[in-house]
Parts: C-alpha cells; sequence; structure tokens
C-alpha cells in the first residue's frame, strides 16, 4: 500500500466551507465508486481554515495519469468537480488547471 498526501486551499467564505462539507458528508455514489475502481483504497480529507489535506492510500494499481483520463472521460465525476470548484481555489504554486497538488514526504519517524 502507498500513500499519497495532497493539498488543496478552500474559497475564505464561512458559508461555501460549511456547504462543501456538507457535499463531503455523503459523496455521490459515482464519485465513490470511481475513487474505488481507480485503486485508492482509502481517503481521508483534513481541513484546517482554508487549508485542505488529503490522504490517499492505494494498492497496485493505481497510477495518477489513468485517474485523470478516467475522471477526464467520466460525465459525473467531470460534475461533481465542477461543482467542487465553486469552493475551492488553486494554491499559489500551482499550474493552469491543478488542483490538487502532490506533497512531498519531508520526514518520517
Amino acid at each position: 500500500m502507498t500513500r499519497h498526501c495532497l493539498t488543496l486551499d478552500l474559497k475564505d467564505d464561512e458559508k461555501l466551507i460549511a456547504e462543501y462539507e456538507q457535499y463531503h458528508l455523503k459523496i455521490w455514489d459515482e464519485i465513490e465508486k470511481s475513487i474505488f475502481d481507480s485503486g485508492i483504497e482509502k481517503m481521508e480529507i483534513y481541513r484546517l481554515g482554508t487549508r485542505m489535506f488529503m490522504i490517499m492510500e492505494v494498492n497496485d494499481s493505481f497510477d495518477f495519469t489513468k485517474k485523470n483520463a478516467a475522471d477526464l472521460s467520466n460525465p459525473k465525476v467531470q460534475e461533481w468537480e465542477k461543482l467542487m470548484w465553486k469552493f475551492q481555489q488553486p494554491l499559489p504554486q500551482a499550474k493552469n488547471g491543478e488542483k490538487w497538488l502532490l506533497m512531498d514526504k519531508i520526514f518520517d519517524l
């Protein structure tokens, strides 16, 4: 099992943040299926203020390129991503079109 950690910011608006969290109390079934189908076995998202931190535990079949291609060809995932972008904003170092950014592991004990 491999772990990936990613980060993204939410827009600094209490109402939007509350709405975003409501959507994540029960994500759409199609989104859950796309996550598991890609090889992600566990996913957690944490928030402090506007900063979010995602931990993904993936099996050997997971590949970021394949996940991205599958997401782009899935209309329901695209609908979800468009909706989520209402609440999210890119990090300053994000390239055009990037959302969640992969973090570098700098310490392990």
